[in-house]
């Protein structure tokens, strides 16, 4: 299968021939239809052996079944080719307790996907485990289905702070994280979301996420102004931008017994006043993945149509497009001042369109006779754009005759 492979640090990943993954006992393999571009991808690459050479790396993908290994169980019966799914990333031991409870990714026997472990998504074929694998609804195509996994992030991170009934809610960030969180926010019961960003474009697509204020940084102070939205400070606070500085910036601004997630996953050493946070009493909450009920529900809200990921996608691309696009993005994803200034064009998520090849059935692996068919793939990644956020109801696509040439794009 042809794979875009990770090198070494400051190199653009490789697209090349690869040996094809082969599902195992209680394994599935997907033919991948869309896979997303992490802002964690960018930035594990930079913390020198995290990332072995020839890694596949993806870690958000969804797609269609094509070998199911032996004895491979869905939540209703045995899982077969061509169900439509997506996966977690990650093949857990599925007994211990922490699995067994649902917290799938605090597995001590984990295989990490996308990391080293086990291939990615930047691929045409990627493997799932059994427990950790999601039927997809109807309504959302096998392409799309790469939006769960980031959503689940941003449930997983309201879940684990305790967002109560009628909190008013400051979220600085308004990436793919910050976003999610948003959404969750809203839905579980905040009174006031109030999003904070230096992008013109993410603060309006904020809106169109649930966020009922929006705050430009570079124009107002961050307290009084969602003092002057809310009616006082805020008591949760969500960190979405994963660089230094930015929770000592949000702690300035905290209401006394405040409660701070670190959803940004910042993997630089960060500095913070501990007399503010003893003075003000304040508490700092981690979240790292999610649980397998974190992943659930949010794949039961998009069947319900309480979500629409779509608006989050800004683009598709080609697997052999990825090296390209990106290449540049480390340059900007460098440690930047005050909560990233207005230099940050950066969009929130794009669609990579992969191009899969056909898969013979394999008699050992496979337990249906039905053959995978030729599709195209497709997933997300941080790009520019223009600062009119894509309408959350509109799609435009173009399509030629040759299946090489497909592209998606999204209405701006």
């Amino acid at each position: 299968m042809r794979a875009a492979c990770f090198q070494e640090s400051g190199k653009p990943l490789e697209v090349r021939d690869v040996a094809d993954p082969e599902p195992g006992p209680g394994e599935v393999l997907l033919s991948v239809k869309g896979c997303g571009i992490c802002g964690s991808d960018l930035h594990v690459t930079e913390l020198g052996d995290a990332v072995p050479a020839g890694a596949v790396m993806g870690h958000e993908f969804a797609g269609e079944i094509v070998a199911v290994g032996k004895d491979a169980q869905g939540p209703d019966g045995p899982w077969r080719v061509g169900d439509r799914v997506c996966t977690m990333p990650g093949i857990s031991c599925g007994t211990c307790v922490r699995c067994v409870s649902g917290d799938v990714m605090g597995c001590a026997n984990l295989r990490m996907t996308g990391f080293g472990d086990i291939g990615g998504g930047y691929a045409e074929y990627a493997l799932g485990g059994e427990r950790v694998t999601f039927r997809l609804p109807d309504n959302v195509t096998s392409a799309d289905g790469a939006t769960v996994e980031p959503l689940a992030v941003g449930l997983h991170a309201v879940e684990k702070v305790g967002l109560r009934m009628g909190e008013d809610v400051l979220i600085v960030g308004a990436g793919p994280v910050g976003l999610a969180c948003a959404i969750w926010a809203k839905l579980l019961g905040a009174r006031e979301v109030v999003v904070s960003d230096f992008a013109a474009h993410r603060r309006e697509l904020a809106v169109t996420y649930g966020a009922t204020a929006v705050i430009d940084p570079a124009s107002e102070e961050l307290g009084p102004a969602f003092e002057r939205i809310a009616g006082r400070a805020p008591s949760l606070a969500f960190e979405c931008v994963g660089r230094p500085d930015v929770v000592s910036e949000i702690s300035l601004v905290m209401d006394r017994g405040g409660r701070i997630m670190s959803a940004g996953m910042c993997m630089s050493p960060d500095n913070f006043m501990p007399l503010v946070f003893g003075t003000k009493e304040l508490s700092m909450h981690f979240a790292s993945y999610y649980t397998h009920q974190n992943y659930q529900l949010t794949v039961d809200m998009l069947a319900a149509e309480r979500i629409d990921p779509l608006p989050m996608v800004t683009d598709r691309i080609e697997l052999d497009a990825l090296p390209a696009v990106l290449c540049p993005l480390p340059a900007v994803l460098c440690p930047l001042p005050r909560l990233l200034p207005e230099e940050d064009k950066w969009n929130p998520e794009m669609i990579l369109n992969v191009i899969g090849r056909p898969r013979k059935p394999d008699p050992k692996t496979d337990n249906d006779d039905t053959g995978p068919a030729h599709i195209h793939s497709r997933s997300m990644c941080n790009r520019p754009q223009s600062k009119r956020p894509p309408s959350p109801c509109a799609r435009a696509s173009s399509r030629s005759s040759s299946p090489s040439s497909t592209r998606w794009s999204c209405a701006r």
